[in-house]
């Protein structure tokens, strides 16, 4: 794992400040749906990975206020408190601690408008995983500035263009049922590549879909795992349930 300049962190953290305030459908004029995000909460190495892009990009303006470091290594095979401690813990943070942003609350306020949200829960509230995915994907450049394919003139800059590079606009002339002509965004284009290929940016923003899905829920990678066990005992329950049934009931139905 590796860190990110704190300054870096803290802008890119707001970003999710705009997923979250306005969730809503596309933009007008943009695509139909939401792009699934894909993501696997059982895979080890993407949460891993995830949990470095939460970290190093959302939380220095972000709490997840549900969520301790320690539980971290507790559910998410391969990191354990060391790699904790030396890649996710900045200042004074300790293991035990609730994830709590390092921006003052009253501060954020000032310099965004409105606090950032936690993000604990955003996975199973507003828009979902699948919004979040296709908002941190659907940033594009224009004369105007950055505007976004889910929510539309968005506050917010591209603070992550760097890793995605520069999307441009392809707009097409379509007539509506009433014989109108409207303009709406067709597409896309890469323009300036950044440092990440567009399946890199794609795969990175997924493995920080899967962390979001585990924050909102540690229990579920326990849970899905006794989840089959419990259907195996059912079944075999019935089965013997439905033996002893016919066995105590063969000489009243005589």
């Amino acid at each position: 794992m590796m860190r990110f300049n704190k300054w870096t962190a803290r802008a890119a953290g707001a970003l999710f400040s705009a997923v979250v305030a306005l969730p809503g459908a596309y933009a007008a004029g943009g695509y139909e749906g939401l792009e699934a995000s894909g993501a696997n909460v059982h895979d080890m190495a993407s949460l891993q990975r995830g949990a470095k892009f939460f970290v190093n990009y959302c939380h220095s303006c972000h709490s997840a206020e549900y969520m301790r470091y320690q539980r971290l290594a507790e559910d998410i095979e391969g990191l354990d408190e060391e790699m904790i401690e030396q890649n996710l813990l900045f200042g004074d943070q300790e293991l035990t601690d609730y994830m709590k942003p390092a921006m003052p609350y009253e501060a954020s306020a000032d310099w965004f408008g409105k606090a950032p949200p936690d993000l604990t829960l955003v996975a199973r509230s507003k828009g979902g995983v699948d919004w979040v995915y296709t908002f941190m994907k659907g940033f594009y450049l224009t004369d105007e500035g950055w505007n976004n394919t889910v929510l539309e003139n968005a506050s917010m800059p591209h603070v992550l263009w760097e890793l995605q590079g520069i999307q441009r606009p392809v707009y097409e002339t379509v007539v509506d049922e009433n014989g109108d002509e409207q303009t709406r965004l067709k597409e896309l284009t890469l323009d300036e590549p950044g440092l990440m290929t567009p399946e890199e940016y794609s795969a990175a923003m997924r493995d920080l879909s899967a962390f979001l899905i585990y924050m909102g829920e540690p229990a579920i990678l326990e849970r899905e795992r006794l989840g089959v066990w419990v259907l195996l005992f059912l079944v075999v329950f019935t089965f013997l349930a439905w033996l002893l049934y016919h066995e105590y009931w063969k000489d009243v139905k005589k």
